[in-house]
């Protein structure tokens, strides 16, 4: 790659995906990166990596409270631009961690909505999701869409579309074209 296409691609601001767990972040993030020609990063592998558990166990052994401390401190140590990033559905509700992730890039939001994530999250018992005691899905769905549309650059109502039609969407809300290969 030359050195003009090469500076051109570090100028290039991440895409940070938000939304409700069972959106379709990560598959679009991956999907996305791959058309762009962008590297992927998802926040939830971070936090695996660096805790060396499923987050289902964190949030079973280690608590709630421990879970979403390792969220915000993973959320900030990213620091390469011009990637696309798959953000945890509670990464919403750090303040530092969404200013941090904004300074990174443009945040969008994949909205979908709950009848569909109901319908999405088969494995709610085992996926990850910060719930506390009481708390339902629909509760959990209520309470942080305030925090997703707050925080979106752009919100895309992700529904039922086909993944490569969200895919589409975002590229072309974000300026992205699509790689020359």
């Amino acid at each position: 790659m030359s050195d003009r296409h090469e500076g051109r691609r570090m100028e290039r601001k991440s895409i940070i995906l938000i939304g409700m767990p069972g959106c379709g972040k990560s598959t679009i993030g991956v999907l996305l990166a791959k058309a762009v020609c962008m590297n992927f990063l998802d926040s939830d592998l971070l936090i695996q990596r660096r805790e060396k558990m499923p987050l289902q166990q964190i949030i079973n052994t280690l608590g709630n409270e421990y879970f979403a401390e390792c969220e915000e401190k993973a959320i900030l140590l990213i620091r390469q631009r011009g990637q696309v990033i798959a953000t945890g559905g509670s990464a919403v509700l750090h303040p530092a961690a969404m200013a941090h992730l904004k300074s990174l890039g443009k945040i969008v939001y994949l909205d979908v909505t709950f009848p569909e994530l109901k319908r999405r999250l088969w494995n709610l018992k085992t996926r990850g999701i910060v719930l506390a005691p009481g708390q339902t899905l629909e509760d959990l769905f209520n309470e942080r869409k305030p925090y997703y549309e707050k925080y979106a650059d752009v919100i895309i109502h992700a529904g039922r579309l086909k993944t490569e039609h969200v895919v589409q969407m975002v590229a072309d809300q974000a300026g992205l074209s699509r790689c020359d290969l």
